[in-house]
């Protein structure tokens, strides 16, 4: 067995046996496999496809190249949520403190960037101090103590899947339902949580750019957590536009910050709400509106707030120190309704900012990003301002940011943030 033959078969239409995946996954892991080979290989995956044993068998691999959280020393069930990445997605940040203060124990275990889309722990590095990095004895304690914990992936939990995913996020080897289902349940399974919820991104922003494809992958997880007796709940949601205003890692934090306070844009409310309700409604058997009522409520008075700040101070955090750098504000060069905000671009933009990263050694400019000031379905008229960008230094034209927006004389007809619910 040889890594040459694994891709040839692979780039053939082949099925893989566990042991021929173990070897190109194990391989890499311990560095006898290099990354051009193992980039072939996720490339041919890509194009390819794998059936559904092969994806379970990768899933299987990749937990067991580390260690497993045993979360039964965690008092309640620990309900888990994932986001497949978005542009402006940091419902994360809002929705577990919201969670935790219904009483519901939230074990979070989040990733960075991945292409265009940004992640929860970039975001939370973007407050001074906050530490992502603790002993699975330590991110216990922590939801034992405040009800919510929220953490990266740690070296010792799958780390094969952590330094397959910084490869494909600069070989193009993104887009893939098996190595997305893998990558994300074998973290959602190492993490020990009883139940997942997921949010599934569709749209020109999202790693699934159709329905169809969206449909297969919430399907493809649903089947992996079946596999481990774990309960896996999936919301399809809109990806065509940016989620909130906020695009950048520092601003971004910032939002969810006010939207705790009651002052967020209805958009990201309205997921975190019905996610929210998913993840309570398991986790105290009781029915989805009745989670929703109480989420609601912690999201009025204030007490999902106080568990952000209690979640920060915990993790080591200062509130009051998010790095965001100074702005420019790009006006409307005409009047009309916008009919379109193109996240792909728009997320692009930020990227090219450096709020994203090109190669796997890039470092994140918290501080850079774009903010929109319109959301789809509003009336502009001539120099109204259409976007903050927030920079240092960043290589943008005017015209590239022009580009993201759609206008016409018509509102037309807005699409749905929550596309479809699949239990």
């Amino acid at each position: 067995m040889n890594s040459i033959e694994i891709i040839t078969k692979k780039k053939n239409k082949q099925k893989l046996s566990k042991e021929e995946i173990a070897y190109m996954v194990n391989g890499y892991l311990s560095e006898k496999i290099p990354d051009y080979q193992m980039s072939a290989f996720l490339m041919a995956i890509v194009c390819n496809g794998m059936d559904k044993q092969e994806t379970i068998d990768l899933t299987d691999i990749m937990i067991a190249s580390g260690e497993i959280i045993d979360l039964s020393k965690v008092q309640g069930k620990v309900v888990d949520k994932h986001s497949t990445g978005g542009i402006g997605d940091k419902t994360t940040l809002v929705l577990a403190p919201l969670v935790a203060s219904t009483g519901v124990k939230v074990a979070k275990m989040s990733g960075r960037g991945l292409g265009v889309t940004g992640g929860t722990i970039d975001k939370l590095e973007s407050i001074s101090g906050f530490q992502v990095e603790t002993t699975k004895e330590q991110f216990i304690e922590q939801v034992n103590q405040i009800g919510v914990a929220i953490m990266s992936q740690t070296g010792n939990i799958t780390p094969a899947d952590k330094k397959i995913y910084a490869l494909r996020d600069v070989t193009g080897t993104t887009e893939s339902i098996p190595l997305i289902a893998s990558s994300i349940m074998s973290k959602k399974i190492a993490s020990g949580a009883d139940a997942i919820v997921i949010d599934v991104k569709v749209g020109n922003g999202a790693l699934m750019k159709t329905i169809e494809d969206a449909r297969s992958l919430a399907h493809t997880m649903i089947e992996i957590g079946a596999h481990y007796q774990k309960i896996v709940k999936c919301v399809l949601t809109n990806m065509n536009v940016p989620l909130g205003y906020a695009v950048g890692n520092g601003i971004e934090m910032i939002e969810s910050i006010e939207m705790l306070k009651g002052n967020g844009p209805e958009d990201l409310k309205e997921l975190v709400l019905t996610l929210g309700s998913l993840m309570v409604s398991i986790a105290k058997d009781c029915t989805k509106e009745e989670a929703y009522q109480e989420l609601k409520r912690n999201l009025n008075n204030g007490k999902g707030y106080e568990k952000l700040k209690e979640l920060i101070v915990y993790q080591k955090g200062d509130i009051d120190q998010i790095e965001v750098d100074h702005f420019v504000s790009i006006k409307t060069p005409k009047e009309g309704f916008i009919t379109c905000i193109d996240a792909y671009k728009i997320g692009e933009i930020a990227k090219k900012l450096g709020a994203g990263r090109m190669t796997k050694e890039d470092t994140i400019d918290y501080g850079v990003g774009v903010s929109l000031s319109v959301k789809v379905g509003d009336f502009v008229l001539e120099n109204e301002e259409l976007m903050r960008i927030y920079y240092d230094g960043g290589d943008i034209s005017i015209q590239e940011v022009l580009d993201c927006f759609t206008f016409s004389q018509d509102v037309g007809e807005l699409e749905p943030l929550i596309m479809e619910i699949i239990e």
